[in-house]
């Protein structure tokens, strides 16, 4: 056989022309026998194979949708195969086929929203149970909670009895199972499930973007924080499940899906599930299926096309429906701090919703600032101390809360009972009491302050923990202080011109309802989200006469917050964590051509020459996802590009089908632009004729038409390419000359340089900071040292005068010196 040759192409221009050219090269019907579908089938899956095991990395969306493309046709040619076998086409088995894969989708989404449904339904009653047991037990069923034990009583009953008659010891047995159910759920994270730690929301954001995170989606990821959450939570540690009810939703969502082929081999499909799950799991949260979606056409989705909206739609509904259904609460209410309002709101109380405003976003802006040091401080220090902290932060957070009746109950009762309305009978330890206001106002004072600092501390830790309920329980006891002030106010001036709107004979201030605005503006301000909790808030409460009030208090939050840093938590967690995430809703401006940012010093293949140990050796020594493939190294002439999956599959491919010598030549001569089939997407192994070497050709593995920019190009289009095309790289070329490459790291390297530039930090700051953590982490040390020595004190030393009778007892010097040295040991071995 004749030795290859490199082949020039014209490539085609334009990136519209590229991405069809690439679809049509690679996934082009012609007439084929059907015998040959199934090396494609195989080749396909067993470079799927070779990519399931890529983490950390971003998925290639051009070439994956060539790549479903391409599977579509195989699939299309093999289901011709098996329909033309016994019956005529268009006969009734095929209908029936097209049938159930078209309506695939919405059977999947089903499934889904159920199994989301009915977990939330468990999750919230295992909750409750949790939460209460610390406080006591029903006489009647242990297993039931306070609500339910007390059925239809308002201010307790005689079948809940505290745990003793003893205050202290009620205390102490509260500090308890705040420590065991926090030790729980940090082991069983740290031992079983490291990724079901926190709330997910900006992992899942990454994913839903392209980013790979093996196993955080995952079976057991799953299990351990339905099984985690709850024990968090029950703890009283200042963490919600709202978070990580997007998590674990899904995860459910990913596990089922994954048992569909159809969705199993499609990223782009998988991604619009998880999109569903996300809304769902927002709705089986706060009882909110319309605000589920937004949440996640707002916060979570980058492509959100109309398919997406209504299976994200059918999704939440379903879930929904089937908590609703289950009934855990046996009250018809989705979440327990569901509340209804039957009075209008006052014009001259937009003066205080806008005051609510200015707290929601200061307070986000104060929480993020500092729980993101918090972060910096664990992730120094904290690492390898992931169960104690937990554990600590629990009994810290039970020996501080247990005194202040806001902050001794679970995070939803207390929201609860602020946002109920003074009549009816709903009063919570004289909250509603004129001569009780001013004892209220202090105590609901100090819940906000110890809130936010517990807030602070104990987001991040290595339990499933999430930050939305304990954010709207601060917003809460902040709006609930504002109604009482308020009202004492109007109480204390009620002939005032500015409360001339009341009316003389009805309530005129509900401070249940600054309660929920409250909530509201602190649950945007942590978030730096808008449409999607106005949506909720309504949700909540069916009062349409407060959409308007809280509509002012989401966008006086939202320009508050865009005032001092923009994005929310969760988006400065990624950007703390260093993921390859572009935002869409942020817009750019480098003022740079893309050449200032490219890569230019290149791993290249050329298109013949090179050996198969060399390209071993390239690929031991470099980790690159890909190599630009040029006519030679000298004139660097593009010629393709090919994945290295794609490369190490053709490589072991080669070597099981013969043996292959290091010396074996390797081409990389890009395919014709005449038709392929997918029968024919092999490696070629040939012998040339002069000298009997091997040489193998991968040209069926090159993508001949990568997407390519001028230097020149601004870098602010080439990121647009990045956001709305989504390729893992672009190659820089000039008159078909390659230049160097670019890829989404390179883009957000450079913009991290850009904001460290217009915001520069004092080398002094920094080395001050560094001093503070490590002063702090001293303390820290000695204090343990301390507890330490107090609970291993080792036993007093005997006087000289004993010491010959201690000498008479057998084997007493070897039992004292190895129980000391196994007490050192055991100490320094847990500092």
């Amino acid at each position: 056989m004749n030795e290859l040759q490199p082949r020039q192409l014209r490539r085609p221009s334009s990136i519209n022309s590229r991405l069809s050219f690439a679809i049509s090269t690679h996934s082009a019907e012609a007439a084929q026998p059907h015998e040959d579908v199934q090396p494609a089938r195989e080749h396909i899956e067993e470079i799927e194979e070779i990519r399931r095991y890529e983490d950390f990395t971003t998925i290639d969306w051009v070439q994956d949708a060539a790549r479903a493309q391409l599977q579509r046709r195989v699939d299309r040619r093999h289901k011709d195969g098996f329909f033309s076998r016994g019956v005529a086409a268009g006969g009734w088995r095929r209908k029936l086929w097209d049938s159930y894969d078209a309506g695939q989708a919405w059977i999947v989404i089903t499934i889904i929203g159920i199994a989301i449904g009915l977990n939330a339904s468990f999750l919230n009653i295992v909750t409750e149970w949790l939460s209460d047991i610390k406080l006591g037990h029903c006489t009647t069923a242990f297993y039931l909670n306070e609500n339910f034990c007390c059925w239809g009583a308002e201010n307790g009953c005689n079948e809940w009895v505290h745990w003793s008659g003893n205050g202290p010891l009620n205390y102490l047995l509260y500090i308890l199972f705040s420590i065991l159910f926090a030790f729980t759920s940090a082991f069983l994270v740290k031992q079983f499930a490291p990724y079901a730690a926190g709330s997910g929301i900006s992992e899942i954001k990454c994913i839903i973007a392209g980013f790979v995170m093996k196993g955080f989606l995952g079976w057991w990821t799953l299990v351990i924080k339905s099984i985690g959450l709850p024990l968090a939570i029950g703890s009283g540690l200042s963490v919600g499940k709202e978070g990580p009810s997007v998590h674990y939703a899904v995860c459910t969502g990913n596990v089922i899906s994954r048992l569909f082929s159809k969705y199993k081999k499609n990223a782009a499909k998988m991604r619009e599930i998880l999109s569903a799950c996300a809304a769902a799991g927002v709705g089986v949260a706060f009882g909110s299926p319309i605000g589920g979606v937004l949440f996640s056409l707002e916060e979570m989705s980058t492509n959100f096309p109309l398919k997406t909206m209504w299976r994200s739609y059918f999704c939440a509904l379903v879930a929904t429906a089937v908590l609703a259904a289950m009934n855990p609460f046996r009250t018809g209410q989705l979440v327990m701090f569901q509340v209804s309002y039957d009075r209008d709101w006052h014009f001259f109380e937009v003066v205080f919703f806008v005051i609510l405003g200015i707290f929601g976003g200061l307070y986000g802006e104060f929480v993020i600032k500092w729980n993101l040091r918090a972060q910096a401080f664990r992730k120094r220090y904290l690492v390898n101390y992931a169960i104690a902290e937990a554990t600590f932060l629990a009994g810290i957070t039970a020996i501080i809360c247990y005194f202040n009746m806001f902050l001794r109950i679970d995070m939803t009762e207390s929201m609860e009972i602020l946002f109920r309305e003074c009549e009816g009978g709903h009063d919570y330890n004289g909250l509603c009491q004129a001569d009780r206001r001013w004892h209220m106002i202090t105590s609901l004072t100090i819940a906000t302050v110890i809130r936010t600092f517990l807030v602070i501390i104990s987001y991040g830790c290595k339990v499933p923990a999430g930050i939305f309920v304990p954010s709207m329980a601060i917003g809460a006891a902040f709006g609930r202080t504002v109604g009482i002030l308020v009202q004492a106010l109007h109480e204390a001036a009620p002939d005032s011109r500015f409360f001339s709107s009341c009316q003389p004979d009805v309530p005129c201030i509900t401070p249940g309802t600054y309660a929920f605005l409250g909530a509201a503006a602190a649950l945007s301000g942590i978030m730096h989200i808008t449409v999607s909790v106005v949506v909720i808030m309504f949700e909540l409460t069916g009062a349409l006469t407060y959409i308007l009030p809280t509509m002012i208090v989401v966008g006086v939050t939202k320009a508050v917050s865009d005032r001092f840093g923009k994005g929310g938590i969760a988006d400065r967690m990624i950007w703390f964590n260093g993921f390859p995430f572009l935002d869409n809703k942020e817009d750019h401006s480098f003022g740079v051509p893309v050449s200032q940012v490219m890569n230019d010093k290149l791993t290249v293949f050329p298109a013949s020459g090179i050996t198969i140990s060399e390209i071993e050796t390239i690929l031991k020594s470099t980790k690159y996802q890909g190599f630009p493939i040029v006519q030679d190294r000298n004139s660097r002439f593009i010629l393709g590009y090919i994945n290295r999956s794609e490369l190490q599959y053709g490589i072991n491919r080669s070597r099981r089908e013969r043996t292959i010598p290091s010396n074996a030549r390797c081409f990389f001569t890009p395919p014709t632009t005449t038709i392929q089939t997918p029968g024919s997407a092999t490696v070629a192994v040939s012998s040339a004729s002069f000298s009997g070497a091997l040489s193998i050709d991968f040209a069926r593995f090159i993508d001949a038409t990568p997407l390519t920019v001028h230097p020149r190009l601004p870098l602010e289009t080439v990121t647009e390419i990045f956001k709305k095309v989504g390729p893992r790289a672009v190659l820089v070329e000039d008159r078909g000359k390659l230049c160097g490459i670019v890829t989404r790291k390179d883009v957000l390297k450079f913009q991290f340089q850009m904001e460290n530039r217009e915001h520069p930090r004092n080398d002094d700051e920094v080395e001050g900071e560094r001093v503070r953590e490590e002063k702090l982490w001293a303390l820290i040390e000695r204090t343990a040292s301390t507890i330490k020595g107090w609970l291993f004190r080792q036993p007093p030393r005997l006087r000289p005068g004993r010491e010959r009778e201690r000498d008479l007892m057998s084997d007493g010097v070897e039992f004292e010196s190895s129980s000391g040295v196994e007490l050192d040991e055991g100490v320094h071995g847990q500092r």
